[in-house]
């Protein structure tokens, strides 16, 4: 059973976050540049909220604002699901498909130690089946 923390580490544990007082053009621009779909909003190095490009679609676009003009704090998602670094992968999937999200921070002890993707594990999943069929045709090999 692969763990978070064991994603982290092929990973990395760089995590982008910004300021709930900054504007919403500016999440964008990060997110642009970074070529990431989230960001941990984030206060006093404490996690307070996430944004993701989904939230910038129905809360931004759909609704009118200006992003140039609107803080972060107003459109941000404030209940948000988290993750810990013994958690499993299959665990992870199994609550971000129930709840139709595609991001958890990862925290450890109250503070932010990485971000997961659905992408993220999804590529362990494929990498730790990829192993376990290297090693059954090593077997099958070796005994024929």
């Amino acid at each position: 059973m692969t763990t978070i923390r064991q994603v982290l580490e092929k990973k990395g544990r760089e995590v982008m976050t910004i300021a709930p007082d900054e504007t919403v053009f500016r999440a964008i621009e990060i997110m642009a540049d970074r070529d990431i779909g989230a960001l941990v909003v984030a206060e006093d190095h404490a996690p307070v909220g996430l944004l993701t490009e989904r939230d910038y679609a129905r809360e931004v676009i759909l609704k009118g604002r200006s992003s140039k003009d609107t803080p972060i704090r107003d459109v941000m998602v404030e209940s948000f699901s988290t993750a810990r670094l013994d958690d499993s992968v299959e665990h992870c999937m199994e609550l971000m498909t129930d709840k139709r999200i595609r991001h958890l921070p990862v925290l450890e002890n109250g503070r932010l130690v990485g971000l997961v993707s659905i992408g993220d594990l999804v590529k362990s999943v494929i990498d730790q089946q990829q192993s376990t069929i290297q090693h059954l045709v090593g077997y099958v090999s070796g005994n024929s």
